[in-house]
């Protein structure tokens, strides 16, 4: 057997080779991350076996610096073994006490586990998990960007023209946006053509604001307390471009994810309070449910389990989640099993029998959770239909 162990950075990778006597092979070697360093890899390895049964890879999982190299190598048919940083950590440690981090050395232990562990080998996904993971996840980063502007558009608004929030139903809405991006001001408000004032207004709510809003709107302008200078206008332009901006974005991003899952035909839209954006989260984190033996392995890899304390006569009762996983599976895993405990009645059933045993919500939730992942894994491993009650 021919174990390679590869430690991966931005600009270069470094590499050890070695035969299952311990032998090494290729003694620690750099190759830049490109396709002439790509190609200097292959060959070694194709040097040592061609075949390629007997030759097992190891690297890190460190983000999207190995993306392309996990590529290259999968084209090859090579068999690869992506293992956790901190597995990685806690196995350096069990063999020293002594505090080394070198790119050689990471490399070394690599091999090591490779030798010694029993790992999993990774598998390729399909395209549309591919696709949906990158999807969510940029999704999940322009609604957290959007959700800080909104909230600098509100301290902006109090400042700026606080009754405004006593007089419309919302304030992060399309209309209220538009009517602050052309009067970014009281006094331009005050002003305003209350002609022109009503068909905007009108126009951005779709109807909801009529004459007499514009009227109480223009008049609270008059008599506002707020108090404003250029800076803080043009703040309150950029701020109310940019959510316009992501908003749209957010749109596109929602009707491509929307595609996909009408295309995998996922179970898990027909349980009630799972919309098709949770769904197609929890397919891009989790992947192919087969590769997980139970239903507990993926609140694991989630991080979604209870941390163990036990010394001696004492036994932790307070233990709380490892956390130690995909935040973005966590994320859904919670949203989903919130709306559901709402939504579904056996759900919500369970949902207020954690809450009269005592448990606070967060901790109820986190149940509901669980049992929602039992669900989930067997829809999918059983290809079954959910039926509400």
């Amino acid at each position: 057997m021919i174990y390679v162990g590869i430690d991966v950075a931005k600009d270069k990778h470094d590499c050890i080779i070695k035969n299952s006597e311990g032998r090494t092979l290729y003694p620690s070697f750099s190759f830049p991350n490109n396709l002439t360093g790509f190609n200097l890899l292959f060959e070694r390895i194709q040097s040592c076996s061609s075949d390629f049964d007997e030759i097992k890879i190891g690297l890190e999982a460190t983000g999207h610096y190995s993306n392309n190299l996990v590529d290259f190598l999968t084209f090859k048919n090579l068999h690869i073994f992506i293992i956790n940083p901190l597995h990685t950590c806690l196995y350096k440690k069990s063999l020293s006490f002594r505090k080394t981090k070198t790119d050689k050395a990471d490399a070394q232990s690599i091999v090591s586990m490779l030798m010694t562990q029993t790992l999993t080998s990774y598998v390729p996904i399909s395209y549309h998990e591919k696709e949906l993971k990158s999807l969510t996840r940029y999704r999940f980063t322009l609604v957290k960007d959007n959700s800080k502007l909104k909230i600098s558009f509100t301290r902006l608004m109090n400042i700026i023209f606080p009754e405004l929030q006593g007089i419309v139903h919302e304030l992060q809405v399309n209309s209220v946006y538009h009517l602050m991006n052309e009067y970014p001001d009281t006094a331009s408000l005050a002003n305003a053509h209350l002609t022109h004032l009503t068909n905007l207004l009108s126009k951005y709510s779709k109807g909801h604001y009529s004459r007499s809003k514009a009227i109480e709107i223009r008049d609270a302008a008059r008599n506002s307390i707020g108090c404003s200078d250029c800076i803080q206008t043009l703040e309150l332009r950029h701020t109310i471009a940019r959510i316009l901006l992501l908003t749209e974005q957010i749109s596109m991003v929602e009707q491509r994810i929307k595609e996909i899952m009408k295309e995998i035909d996922s179970p898990f839209v027909n349980i009630p309070g799972i919309s098709y954006i949770t769904a197609a989260m929890l397919h891009a984190e989790i992947g192919d449910f087969s590769k997980f033996s139970n239903a507990g392995k993926i609140l694991a890899f989630a991080g979604m389990e209870p941390s163990i304390y036990q010394s001696g006569q004492h036994t932790s009762t307070h233990a709380k989640m490892v956390k130690r996983g995909s935040k973005y599976l966590r994320y859904a895993l919670y949203t989903a099993a919130k709306n559901v405990a709402n939504w579904d009645n056996t759900f919500k059933a369970f949902m207020q029998k954690k809450l009269a045993e005592g448990k606070p919500y967060t901790v109820a939730v986190s149940h509901v959770a669980k049992k929602l992942t039992r669900v989930l894994y067997k829809l999918e491993i059983e290809h079954l239909t959910y039926k509400a009650t």
